[in-house]
This record gives C-alpha cells, sequence and structure tokens, in this order.
C-alpha cells in the first residue's frame, strides 16, 4: 500500500529521494512501525541499507548481479507485477508526459488534483 510518493527528476538517486522522503516525513515510519519497503535492485550498498534499518524498515530487494542470494526473494514476482502496473496506471491517469506545470508546485498541484480527482 503506497503511504507516501514523491516526485523527481529522471536523474535524480533513488536512494537519495528515500533517505529525503523519511527525513521530511518522519511519521511514516513513527505511525507505521516495523515496514518492509519493497525496492527494486537500484536500491544497494551496504552504507544505504544501514539508514533505513536504522529507522526500522526492511527494505528486501532483488539480487544483483554477482550478489549471493538475499532473505524476501519470494516477495518480488506478484508485488512487483503490481507496483508497476501501479506506476503504468498512474503514469496514463496522470499524463505525466504533458503535465504543463511551469514550477515543481504546478507539477504537484497537477499531480494531486489528478489522484483525488
Amino acid at each position: 500500500m503506497p503511504v507516501a510518493f514523491a516526485l523527481t527528476g529522471a536523474k535524480a538517486d533513488e536512494r537519495e529521494t528515500l533517505l529525503d522522503l523519511l527525513d521530511a516525513e518522519p511519521e511514516i515510519v513513527a505511525t507505521r512501525p516495523g515496514q518492509t519497503l519493497i525496492v527494486d535492485k537500484n536500491y544497494f550498498g551496504r552504507d544505504f541499507e544501514h539508514q533505513p534499518a536504522g529507522h526500522g524498515i526492511r527494505l528486501p530487494r532483488p539480487i544483483r548481479r554477482g550478489e549471493p542470494e538475499r532473505p524476501g526473494a519470494e516477495l518480488f514476482t506478484p508485488p512487483r507485477q503490481v507496483a508497476e502496473s501501479v506506476n503504468e496506471t498512474f503514469k496514463g491517469r496522470l499524463d505525466l508526459e504533458r503535465h504543463h506545470g511551469r514550477t515543481p508546485a504546478g507539477v504537484v498541484a497537477h499531480v494531486l488534483r489528478r489522484i483525488s480527482g
């Protein structure tokens, strides 16, 4: 179940965006302790993985080439398909390629209007 989102540029580092979101919205963690966030294989790195763990967040992800098997591998096929479907639905419904937002606030307003409408 999505509990938060962030809009970023295409070149933004997903890991930094997640950490920034956790810092900006501490109630996400405080009101939902022991969360599991299923992420893709780009959420890697020993230093990075310790930071969400410090918030009590578990980040199972698919293995990267050359890595040993990771716990939680059974979580990926069906939920990943659901997550990709939700993302594609949002992308289509939000018409993100033609949002006409002239400022970041305009883009956010457009997205929130489409989600709630």
